[in-house]
């Protein structure tokens, strides 16, 4: 069961997801013991095809606090593990117009950092207004058939 240090709640709000893909980061020993006591954000971050690598952009992994001299840098660009093939097939993809790469959870797995990257397409406002509906429409739905099934129990007794 992996471990998950942190989500990126704002992309799915932000982004439609269309595949999602888990890769793995390549880390300093600093960087694991931090992410391991969850100091780490992943909010603004992106990824990007570097030639025939890819590579994530700003997340950012505070500084270990019993670290000492060489504390590792806590923006810095750090490399994502994946197939050749996998990422031939991202290439394809983000050439495409409105495509990207969001990062949308790291956790540990069998003892190692993954990111769950994800293929998105970014929504525009009245996207983002219909998605916010629908879900108010959700709540609401749950929240009166609760209360039908709290009205049914009472009335039994």
């Amino acid at each position: 069961m992996p471990k998950i240090v942190v989500t990126n709640k704002k992309a799915r709000h932000d982004f439609f997801i269309e595949e999602t893909y888990e890769a793995g980061i390549s880390l300093l020993g600093t960087e694991v013991k931090s992410l391991r006591n969850g100091r780490a954000n992943i909010k603004d971050s992106f990824a990007r095809i570097v030639g025939d690598e890819i590579f994530l952009f700003n997340m950012h992994i505070s500084p270990y606090e019993q670290g000492n001299i060489a504390n590792h840098d806590p923006i810095r660009d750090r490399k994502l593990l994946l197939h050749k093939n996998e990422i031939g097939r991202l290439m394809g993809k983000v050439k495409e117009k409105g495509y990207t790469l969001v990062p949308l959870q790291v956790y540990f797995k069998r003892g190692y950092a993954k990111v769950e990257i994800a293929l998105a397409k970014g929504k525009h406002l009245y996207d983002k207004r219909q998605t916010i509906a629908e879900k108010e429409a959700q709540r609401e739905v749950e929240r009166a058939f609760k209360a039908k099934q709290r009205g049914e129990k009472r009335g039994r007794k």
